[in-house]
């Protein structure tokens, strides 16, 4: 019986990417499970082990719910703006009336995507200041002074604020993933769909959205996934406040883990965001339908 050969060469180019994933991916997602079972601070010498008793205080955990509810309002708002928006505003820049100035455009959208979050977040700090920010400013010119308030120290605007401020950053990024996924559609479809009679609302319905489906698929994931990761925009604008207002799971779990010195908590926190984008990603993966032949 002849042995069969092992493919070598596959192996070898695969090996580094294994390695790397294992490393720097598997091993801590496994490492941070693994502490969650147990107590300890950043300078512990030794961990004490209980168990489940971290995760049951995690359903107990006045905040976690209202963190969860932030990321959730994050996701629907990002989605809205960064994907449906991005995409209609994707189609209007490749439309022929827009086609010269597009460019120039496109790049004035972009340019939020390259600035430094701590840069932005200075910036909409002064946009959103009680005293003599941007906002009020405007708000009182137009006769709206009565909608002006401290929008960064109110619990019920305070999330709103950081949202907005994340989604001006970000949509240039998303808009940019459209524009090249629109150019990629056959100009022979939009010609036939001419001929026919279409307009522009039912050729983007009934072309542009279709022939997209699967750039929309990776912009919603990647939108949902940033939006249950988020920390920088709340934690640099607001620190979570006021209160736990704007706090997002991430924000709590920094919180828990370098505020308070509770590595073993801040681990459990760690391991419901990554359980929960799992669940939001399959369902996204089932419901879109992507990678299947039609």
């Amino acid at each position: 019986m002849i042995a069969k050969k092992i493919p070598i060469i596959p192996i070898i180019f695969i090996l580094p990417t294994i390695l790397f994933l294992g490393t720097f991916i598997y091993f801590p997602l496994f490492q941070n499970f693994y502490n969650s079972f147990f107590d300890f601070s950043v300078f512990s010498q030794k961990k004490e082990f209980i168990g489940f008793s971290a995760y049951t205080q995690l359903f107990q955990d006045n905040v976690v719910m209202p963190a969860l509810v932030n990321n959730i309002k994050y996701a629907v708002i990002s989605v809205a703006f960064q994907v449906i928006f991005a995409l209609i505003l994707a189609t209007i820049l490749e439309d022929k009336l827009f086609r010269n100035i597009a460019p120039f455009l496109r790049v004035i959208y972009f340019i939020p995507v390259m600035i430094s979050i701590s840069v932005i977040a200075l910036l909409f700090g002064f946009i959103y200041n009680p005293q003599m920010g941007l906002l009020n400013s405007f708000l009182e010119l137009v006769g709206l002074d009565n909608l002006a308030m401290p929008w960064l120290g109110n619990a019920t605007t305070s999330i709103y604020a950081v949202i907005a401020m994340s989604q001006w950053q970000s949509i240039g990024f998303i808009t940019m993933l459209f524009i090249v996924a629109i150019q990629k559609i056959p100009k022979d479809l939009y010609e036939a769909a001419d001929i026919d009679g279409a307009g522009k609302i039912r050729k983007f319905i009934s072309i542009t959205v279709p022939q997209v489906k699967e750039t929309m698929f990776v912009n919603t994931l990647i939108t949902i996934t940033g939006a249950m990761l988020v920390f920088n925009e709340p934690y640099i604008l607001t620190n979570g406040g006021p209160g736990f207002s704007s706090t997002t799971l991430s924000v709590y779990m920094y919180q828990q883990g370098f505020v308070k010195d509770n590595m073993g908590y801040a681990s459990v926190i760690a391991t419901l965001i990554f359980i929960l984008t799992a669940i939001f990603a399959l369902i996204q993966i089932r419901v879109s339908g992507t990678g299947r032949d039609d």
